[in-house]
């Protein structure tokens, strides 16, 4: 009997995305960032940072859409402090989640992931995971056709 490598689909609407461009790859001040916004209350969630390119990196983070006017706030007033970089904001995005507890003992669930997601013409945005997970930030429009595809490519009811 084969393991299923996906068993369940979750998805969380109303996410925003935010990205900050050019940002100084200093710990320090990276870590400034997240704390300003943990101490306005709120969560962040997907997190992914870049290499640094001369200095300078790209952080982007997800965050519940109900809290981006709070946590640009705080994001403005580093914004005096750190010159010379830019934030994005990517707002009406779905986090979109596959689990499966096997899913670290079986090669190619990424691969199979992002192929279906690819061949229905999904964006992915922001990716994390774990050894039990892949979340995946996309356009909300395309959260059923994301449900509905996956659910078959990986023989869910």
């Amino acid at each position: 009997m084969s393991q299923k490598p996906v068993t369940s689909i979750d998805v969380t609407y109303n996410v925003s995305l935010i990205t900050l461009n050019n940002f100084p790859n200093n710990i320090k001040l990276i870590s400034e960032v997240f704390t300003s916004i943990a101490d306005e209350g709120i969560s962040i969630d997907m997190v992914s940072k870049s290499p640094s390119v001369k200095g300078n990196t790209t952080v982007s983070f997800s965050l519940l859409y109900d809290d981006l006017v709070n946590a640009m706030s705080r994001l403005n007033k580093l914004s005096e402090k750190v010159s010379n970089f830019s934030k994005e904001i990517d707002s009406f995005n779905t986090k979109f989640c596959v689990f499966g507890k096997n899913m670290k003992d079986i090669p190619g669930v990424a691969a199979r992931l992002f192929s279906v997601l690819a061949k229905e013409g999904i964006e992915v945005k922001l990716v994390t995971t774990s050894e039990s997970d892949i979340s995946c930030l996309i356009d909300e429009k395309d959260t059923d056709k994301a449900i509905e595809c996956v659910k078959k490519e990986f023989s869910l009811e």
